[in-house]
């Protein structure tokens, strides 16, 4: 009896590895299936447009209101640069313009002035000429009001020139001072955009010079993942085609359409002169996620996950397989995706 346990423990082992060498091959064949027929599947990351909020005039930064994974929205108030000079500044120009407003009522008064005296030597030449054809008075008495009169008439357009010239100075007094007020709106910086701050880029009390950065901004108005497929399959791929992005860390997908379909090879030379090196292209394909979703979980959003980017090729494809039918808890299927 003790003899045949050792053999019945070989025979055993045997069948084990057996059992074992036939599912490996199985279970490796699971492992590495490629995606279902008029499907193309790449690995990708969340990503997003990135903007920064710069200062467009130098200045000191005397405050920052948000703080780095803060959600922001557009035209929200993040950051404030000093503008005591500014409006010191602002005053200046202010008190110019009064007093080029001053001179152009001094000017216009020095018109009407002229005007009356220009119509005092015109009534004093018609009275010459009279009395010439009477020969009440002599020629040179006429002449003599005639040189008036045209030097009156010279004095009075001198004089509306001047009116013409206070008026540009007042002109030029406002576009300084909505210059100013541009610059002092300009050191309140707004957010861009809807999105979460990323980098806080400078601290109160640093003087930023012009296009000084103070944050960057991850866009959420423009949320995707790229992939990067072969040739033969990018060239099916059409734009608006319907797509899924599904995470490594989770089991649900997210729906999303192409949006971008690059017209050049990446990561290969521009020009190719064989197939098999035609066959190793691969073009990026941008996979946008809808902006209703976005909104929906906003809160969820993080740029830099990854995960696997699933495309149809074909215009009218089968049913997504199940695992890519599974949505995010408690959202709801869009038609058309």
């Amino acid at each position: 009896m003790t003899k045949k346990r050792p053999l019945l423990l070989v025979v055993g082992l045997a069948l084990a590895v057996a059992a074992a060498a036939a599912l490996i091959p199985l279970w490796w064949q699971s492992r590495h299936v490629g995606p279902p027929a008029g499907l193309v599947s790449a690995n990708g990351r969340i990503e997003s447009v990135q903007v920064d909020a710069a200062v467009k005039s130098p200045g000191r930064l005397v405050q920052v209101l948000v703080r780095e994974g803060d959600l922001v929205e557009a035209d929200q108030v993040v950051a404030q640069i000093d503008v005591a000079e500014l409006k010191a500044q602002r005053a200046k120009y202010v008190a110019d313009m009064a007093m080029q407003e001053a001179s152009l009522l001094e000017a216009k008064a020095t018109v009407e002035q002229r005007r009356a005296e220009l119509n005092l030597k015109e009534a004093n030449l018609q009275r010459a000429a009279q009395l010439v054809r009477t020969e009440a008075v002599s020629q040179r008495t006429l002449d003599e009001a005639r040189s008036g009169r045209d030097a009156a008439r010279a004095i009075l357009a001198a004089t509306e020139k001047n009116v013409d010239a206070r008026q540009s100075s007042i002109q030029a007094a406002q576009a300084l001072i909505d210059q100013t007020d541009a610059q002092i709106a300009d050191a309140t910086l707004r957010s861009p955009v809807r999105g979460r701050v990323l980098y806080r880029l400078a601290n109160p009390g640093e003087v930023l010079g012009a296009g000084g950065k103070v944050l960057t901004i991850v866009d959420l108005s423009q949320v995707y993942m790229e992939i990067f497929v072969p040739a033969e399959q990018a060239r099916q791929i059409p734009l608006g085609s319907q797509a899924r992005i599904q995470f490594d860390t989770n089991d649900f997908a997210i729906p999303a359409k192409v949006s971008f379909v690059s017209p050049d090879a990446q990561f290969t030379p521009k020009q190719v002169e064989t197939r098999s090196e035609r066959d190793k292209l691969v073009f990026r394909v941008r996979l946008r996620i809808p902006q209703s979703l976005i909104d929906r979980h906003v809160e969820q959003v993080k740029t830099g996950v990854r995960g696997t980017g699933f495309v149809r090729l074909e215009p009218n494809p089968p049913e997504w397989p199940h695992d890519l039918q599974k949505r995010f808890p408690g959202d709801p299927i869009d038609a058309g995706n």
